[in-house]
């Protein structure tokens, strides 16, 4: 997979309105310039927020990317939780899910 690839895309489209146009403009000239698997061009293109968030793009550029695209908050949020529920815990990244899916963090004895 190339986490660091679709957030340096959602990064750079945050930050420069060339990037803006050529997302609006010419998806697939933009994508040629980053190094993407098919999953992650399809996630980009829907755009399917649940997808990214499950493939790992960390919230706070996952969240500008939603902004972008006009989805609200909450809506932003439930398409999260329908994203783990749809494709599975989150694979990589600061959300990886271990403990089978049921928490973001490991399965551990709780200490007193």
């Amino acid at each position: 997979m190339s986490l660091y690839y679709t957030q340096k895309i959602l990064y750079d489209l945050n930050r420069d309105t060339s990037i803006q146009h050529g997302y609006n403009n010419d998806l697939d000239n933009l994508l040629g310039n980053y190094t993407l698997t098919d999953e992650e061009v399809t996630a980009l293109t829907k755009p399917d927020i649940g997808l990214l968030y499950v493939l790992g793009v960390n919230g706070q550029i996952l969240m500008h990317f939603a902004a972008f695209h006009q989805i609200e908050w909450d809506d932003y949020l439930q398409a999260m939780r329908d994203g783990i529920e749809k494709y599975g815990p989150v694979r990589e990244g600061v959300y990886a899910m271990t403990g089978s899916g049921n928490s973001f963090t490991e399965d551990t004895e709780v200490r007193s």
